[in-house]
C-alpha cells in the first residue's frame, strides 16, 4: 500500500521530460530529442509515481501492437528511495502494464547489472548483456552501397526491422529515422536492404543506435558511415554481448566498455537474430 499522499497515473508529455532529465542524471546519457519519439509510439505507456501530484518516481512499459513489451525508466527520485516506494510502483507497473498486452506477450527491459536481482525477484529472467562502448569517431571512406535513408524506403526499411527487432514498430521507426541532429543511412545490394542504422546526438556526443546488418561486412561499413557523419566525436554502441561479431566491430575501432545492461525478459524471450544485431536501439525502448 502506498502511503498517504502517494498515488501512481499516467504520466503527462511534460513529466516525461522530467524522467528523461532524471535518466541525464543517473549518466544514461539520452538522445537530445528521443522524448517526442518515445511519446509518439506509445502515449499510455508512461507511469507516474506522485506526491501531492509531484512526480516522484517513473517507469514506462511501450507496447508494440500488444504483441511485445519493452520496460525502461524505472527512477525514484533521490530522497524517496530505500522506502519501498520503488516496490510499491513495480507491484503497480507488472499488473497494470500486462492488461494492455496480449496473452502471453513478453515484456522485455534492459536493467543496470546491480538491479538485476531485483528483477529476478519480480519473476524477470536474464537473457545477455548489453554492453556499452565508447570512442572516438574519424572521417572514413565506406562503400558506395551505404547511403541516406528517404522516405521511399521506409516499407523495405520496416521490413528489415520487423525481421530483426521481432516485432513490427513502424510508429517508432517514422519518428526515429527522422530525429533532429541525427543521420540514417542503409545498405543496399541491388534492390535488398541487408542493413540500416542511425546516429544521434546524445547529452554527451553521439550514438549509434540501432545498427542492424546482415553480417559483419555489411555493419562495418555502415558504422563507418555513421561515425564519418560525426566525426572526430565521442561516439557509444550499445552492443548485444552474444552477438561476438559485434564485440569484434567495437574492438576494431579501440572502443572501450564504460556501461551496461542486463537484459532480461518476463516471459518467454523472443527468438531473436542476435548475429544481426549490432547495436541496439535504447535501453529504453529496446
Amino acid at each position: 500500500m502506498l502511503p498517504k499522499g502517494y498515488k501512481i497515473r499516467n504520466m503527462t508529455r511534460k513529466e516525461l521530460d522530467i524522467a528523461v532529465d532524471w535518466a541525464t542524471k543517473e549518466g544514461w546519457n539520452p538522445g537530445l530529442h528521443d522524448a517526442d519519439v518515445f511519446w509518439n509510439t506509445d502515449p499510455k505507456g508512461f507511469y507516474a509515481l506522485v506526491k501531492c501530484e509531484e512526480m516522484i518516481g517513473c517507469v514506462s512499459g511501450i507496447s508494440y501492437s500488444g504483441e511485445f513489451g519493452f520496460g525502461g525508466f524505472f527512477i525514484l527520485k533521490p530522497g524517496f528511495r530505500n522506502q519501498k516506494l520503488g516496490t510499491e510502483l513495480a507491484t503497480y507497473f507488472l499488473k497494470a502494464f500486462p492488461s494492455r498486452l496480449k496473452k502471453g506477450a513478453a515484456i522485455g527491459g534492459d536493467g543496470v547489472f546491480n538491479m538485476q536481482p531485483t528483477y529476478e525477484k519480480w519473476g524477470f529472467k536474464f537473457s545477455h548483456r548489453d554492453l556499452r562502448m565508447e570512442g572516438i569517431t574519424k572521417k572514413e571512406a565506406f562503400s558506395a552501397s551505404v547511403s541516406k535513408i528517404s522516405s521511399k524506403d521506409f516499407i523495405a526499411i520496416n521490413n528489415f526491422d520487423k525481421a530483426v527487432f521481432g516485432f513490427d514498430r513502424s510508429v517508432f521507426l517514422k519518428g526515429w529515422l527522422n530525429l533532429p541532429e541525427s543521420m540514417a543511412y542503409k545498405y543496399k545490394d541491388g534492390e535488398k536492404i541487408k542493413g540500416y542504422g542511425v546516429v544521434r546526438k546524445c547529452v554527451t556526443g553521439y550514438k549509434i543506435g540501432l545498427l542492424f546488418a546482415s553480417d559483419y561486412k555489411t555493419a562495418h561499413e555502415l558504422f563507418k558511415a555513421l561515425s564519418s557523419y560525426v566525426a572526430n566525436s565521442l561516439v557509444y554502441l550499445d552492443i548485444p554481448e552474444i552477438n561476438k561479431d559485434a564485440v569484434k566491430l567495437a574492438k576494431e575501432y579501440k572502443m572501450k566498455e564504460m556501461f551496461g545492461c542486463a537484459r532480461m525478459y518476463l516471459g518467454s524471450a523472443p527468438k531473436l537474430p542476435y548475429t544481426k544485431i549490432f547495436g541496439v536501439t535504447t535501453f529504453e525502448l529496446g
